[in-house]
């Protein structure tokens, strides 16, 4: 399975749609079998999910999204983990093992605010 992470410098992304760039990672069997890294498209609404379909995905793991995307993601057959934080590696790892946890979206929304605690998710 490819699995796209939203990225920004070693972490994972607060924010999918607002990240530097996606790593693109193979898993088969527990094992990474190669990884590589897209710069993300300009922000606009609705084209993240296409954009990562045609690049393979069948899963994406960021900290937050919101609703509207979830339910892009869903329509194209994409899986999505949200509420995942900390370093890349560690995620990757945490994926291929089957231990990764998701949980609640780190950028939560209302309407079209962001309400995340963390400066960075809307840079």
């Amino acid at each position: 399975m490819r699995v796209a992470f939203a990225v920004d410098g070693g972490d994972v992304s607060a924010h999918f749609g607002h990240c530097a760039e996606y790593a693109l990672v193979d898993i088969e069997g527990g094992k990474v079998v190669s990884q590589m890294r897209v710069p993300a498209p300009p922000h606009q609404p609705g084209i993240l999910p296409p954009f990562l379909h045609r690049h393979g995905a069948g899963c994406v793991v960021a900290g937050g999204m919101g609703p509207r995307a979830v339910e892009l993601f869903e329509q194209l057959g994409i899986q999505v983990v949200m509420g995942v934080q900390g370093r890349l590696d560690d995620a990757i790892a945490a994926f291929a093992n089957g231990t990764l946890a998701g949980g609640a979206s780190t950028c939560g929304h209302e309407e079209t605010a962001c309400e995340s605690p963390s400066d960075k998710c809307h840079e």
